[in-house]
């Protein structure tokens, strides 16, 4: 016999909600979870109205519902805001290459402005020739470190107010996760943050609509939707350190299904000891961008990319690095530490 809508009770359900257990029709499902984005936003208070708002587009999943929800629950609810699309191009080939052509099509689908910047404009490095230089152990660092500046600078050029992201509940989950795995006290303080202020010149206000989303649902929403997205995992990420946080979350889940908003929650809630000594924020020497250290992580990388030392802005190497700076010559031993690649 089949399973009627648990919200309707008219139609047949085609789903059961990972989130809250609920049987519903594609339609009830819909409208539950745009409201729950919807709700998110009012109480989070994350945008005003006449806001231009870039939505970080990669043309995967959370990305594309985000751009489909944000568009229709802005015409929905009259939110006043001027949406436009941001991508990334990271320079990798068989990847990102594809993965623009559905943001294109977005584009065109959504009706909404496209700023396109890339890795080789900024940095004037692709992920592809990093990769070659620094192995596939590390990469994921570089990528992570100039995406982020990456966007700030293309919301910059579009003159945006806020930039929101496709981050859900799995992904914050995962961060709360790796923070606390690493030590990274600072880190774990802001991770769960719905949203975040201006830290400086050069750095745009962000925020997370889809925090309160679990990622299965959001998967069904543009599986019924029918969006166009791009499925397939960077080619350059398996050994990607997040990935075994996934592995973990995912096991949890299986054994309690509330783990990821439990998980959430506890991140949400941790308090830090009063007195415990935090990196002072401040702006980096070279590019100005906000930074703890002299030097950002962004321009570290890349001066150990431009100089044939992947290694240096990876682990600790803070004295070595204040050598190179100071033009001292390194020793053999501290060259081949620096140039050692593993693949």
């Amino acid at each position: 016999m089949p399973v009627l809508c648990s919200s309707c009770a008219e139609k047949r359900a085609v789903m059961k909600r990972p989130k809250t257990g609920h049987s519903l029709c594609k339609e009830c499902f819909f409208w539950a979870f745009e409201e729950e984005v919807h709700q998110t936003i009012l109480a989070a208070k994350l945008f005003k109205h006449g806001e231009r708002v870039g939505i970080a587009a990669s043309g995967g999943k959370d990305s594309t519902v985000l751009a489909h929800v944000m568009k229709l629950l802005n015409e929905r609810y009259n939110y006043g805001l001027e949406l436009m699309l941001l991508s990334v191009d990271e320079g990798i080939t068989g990847y990102r290459d594809d993965s623009l052509e559905t943001v294109k099509r977005n584009q065109e689908q959504y009706e909404l402005p496209l700023k396109i910047v890339s890795y080789e404009e900024l940095y004037g490095w692709t992920m592809d020739a990093i990769v070659k230089q620094v192995g596939l152990k590390n990469n994921c660092t570089f990528c992570g470190v100039f995406r982020r500046q990456a966007l700030d600078r293309g919301a910059i050029m579009l003159k945006v107010d806020k930039i929101c992201t496709g981050h859900n509940a799995d992904d914050v989950a995962e961060t709360v996760l790796m923070n606390i795995l690493r030590g990274d006290i600072a880190r774990l303080r802001r991770c769960t943050a719905i949203s975040t202020d201006s830290e400086g010149d050069g750095v745009v206000p962000r925020c997370k609509p889809l925090k309160y989303a679990y990622e299965k649902e959001i998967v069904l929403y543009a599986y019924f939707k029918r969006l166009d997205y791009f499925s397939t995992e960077c080619i350059y990420s398996p050994n990607a350190y997040r990935g075994y946080a996934r592995t973990f979350l995912k096991d949890l889940e299986s054994v309690r299904p509330s783990s990821i908003m439990d998980v959430m929650h506890s991140g949400e809630n941790l308090s830090v000891r009063e007195g415990l000594k935090m990196p002072v924020q401040g702006t980096c020497d070279r590019c100005g961008y906000i930074s703890s250290q002299p030097l950002c992580k962004s321009c570290v990388l890349l001066e150990g990319l431009n100089r044939g030392l992947p290694k240096l802005g990876i682990g600790k190497h803070h004295r070595l690095l204040d050598k190179i700076l100071s033009e001292q010559p390194l020793t053999e031993k501290e060259e081949r530490k620096l140039k050692a690649v593993d693949f």
